[in-house]
């Protein structure tokens, strides 16, 4: 498989798994492991958790940095563990150790074999009166790391990136059919309506598949959810703790971009401003 070419095989299962992190690891850890062997039994082999799945606390204080890890650190072998135990790729937030007094806003692909990918959020939240780059340091546009499930491309993205067209698109390019959003995103004032919206927009005008898992009320708006590519709302989640699945299919990607070549057709490409 090359390039944003699907092969023909079987239907992959995508869990989104909705959950409210809190600053006990061990607590994420257990709760991370419930929900994936939830969502293993619903027939899911890639699970979707939210953005700062390790540790979270509301609002931002000195010990986010406190409790960063580095990507090999204990959280992501708790990962590997849940991963090797149900046989699937665990997706999830965590706070990473940065380089400074600052840390690292990092999502982690982790199978039986290891991390598979990592993504660092690129757009930091700095809006809706929100200051999260006075806590974490953004990433570094550079080539995705995207990792494989029964031939199917998957490729990660972080909350506010999702509100940046730019960051789907070098996705799709990267050869990505499934984009994974990790998410907190705040509720507020018509939130919900930007996020499902903007879910449905990505995997629309990219023709691929797009799963966003959030925390649930009354810190994030919930409403997890998977989007086919042509912007068809496959499973989702409401307001509770759950986990809910849907099968992502290479054939219904090779139709979408059949009828609606628009990657094909496009006149202009992504370059990072910095």
């Amino acid at each position: 498989m090359s390039g944003g070419e699907a092969s023909a095989g079987a239907a992959v299962g995508v869990a989104v798994a909705q959950f409210a992190p809190t600053a006990e690891e061990g607590a994420n850890l257990a709760a991370i492991d419930e929900l994936t062997a939830r969502a293993v039994a619903r027939g899911a082999e890639v699970v979707l958790f939210p953005e700062y799945a390790s540790y979270f606390v509301d609002p931002f204080d000195d010990t986010l940095r406190a409790h960063a890890q580095d990507v090999d650190g204990d959280f992501t072998r708790g990962l590997r563990e849940i991963a090797s135990r149900y046989g699937a790729v665990v997706v999830a937030g965590l706070v990473e150790r940065g380089a400074g007094d600052r840390v690292r806003n990092a999502v982690v692909a982790v199978g039986a074999d290891g991390v598979r990918a990592v993504y660092r959020k690129l757009h930091l939240y700095d809006a809706f009166g929100q200051r999260e780059s006075d806590w974490v340091e953004a990433g570094t546009p550079s080539v995705p790391e995207t990792f494989e499930v029964g031939g199917l491309r998957f490729a990660l993205m972080t909350c506010y990136d999702l509100r940046f067209p730019e960051v789907a698109r070098v996705l799709a390019d990267a050869g990505a059919h499934v984009v994974l959003t990790a998410a907190e995103w705040v509720r507020g004032p018509l939130k919900e309506h930007h996020w499902r919206t903007l879910v449905h927009a990505r995997a629309i005008e990219n023709t691929l598949y797009v799963a966003g898992a959030d925390h649930p009320p009354p810190l994030g708006v919930g409403a997890s959810l998977i989007v086919d590519p042509q912007g068809v709302e496959l499973a989702g989640v409401g307001t509770a703790t759950d986990v809910a699945v849907a099968f992502v299919d290479a054939a219904v990607i090779e139709r979408a971009r059949r009828v609606n070549p628009a990657l094909a057709l496009r006149r202009f490409r992504v370059e990072p401003i910095d």
